[in-house]
């Protein structure tokens, strides 16, 4: 027998956030969202995982990733509206470097009727270069940049400003947190 949720506070009043990632390539946003995906009622989906799986032989230079890469969100916003929508909190492991991303991930938390933050890694080019170097090495990523691709792609990073009206949580190189955001709703 099934029982209903009304009544249920967690659904009445969505108390779930969708918690979205900004920053260049080797940023840090996977170790953050891996970070916050391990608290209660928290669940990581990462954009990454799902390329590798659903195109792993399809994604050989950037057209090819954003290609790809647009029919995942389209793919994903009604789950993800729907995890959200029953109270449980998203990690989106994207990307959400320019303002139309942000402004995608904004609308899905707006449909679901609960709250966003966007994390703001504000981490310089040298050391994102340095982490860079690192993971390819390790080989452990599902994707390897070099230095052109970080170059390329870096260029339409958009850091984000108040007038995009989001939740901003800033942090520097050594993943602290900003005792005052520079930008905020």
């Amino acid at each position: 027998m099934y029982t209903s949720t009304k009544g249920d506070a967690a659904v009445e009043q969505n108390t779930a956030i969708l918690h979205m990632v900004c920053g260049k390539i080797a940023a840090g946003k996977s170790t953050l969202t891996a970070h916050l995906a391990g608290e209660v009622r928290h669940v990581a989906i990462s954009e990454d995982v799902w390329l590798s799986r659903l195109y792993p032989d399809d994604i050989r230079s950037i057209d090819d990733y954003i290609r790809c890469s647009r029919r995942l969100k389209d793919a994903m916003v009604e789950h993800v509206t729907r995890i959200l929508a029953s109270g449980i909190c998203v990690v989106l492991d994207f990307p959400f470097n320019t303002v139309a991303s942000r402004a995608w991930g904004r609308n899905i938390a707006s449909q679901a009727g609960c709250g966003h933050r966007l994390h703001y890694l504000d981490v310089s080019d040298a050391v994102c270069l340095a982490r860079l170097h690192a993971r390819n090495a390790r080989g452990e990523h599902p994707f390897q940049a070099t230095e052109a691709e970080f170059a390329q792609i870096t260029q339409y990073f958009v850091a984000p400003v108040a007038e995009e009206g989001l939740h901003v949580v800033v942090y520097d190189d050594e993943g602290r947190r900003r005792v005052t955001p520079v930008v905020s709703a």
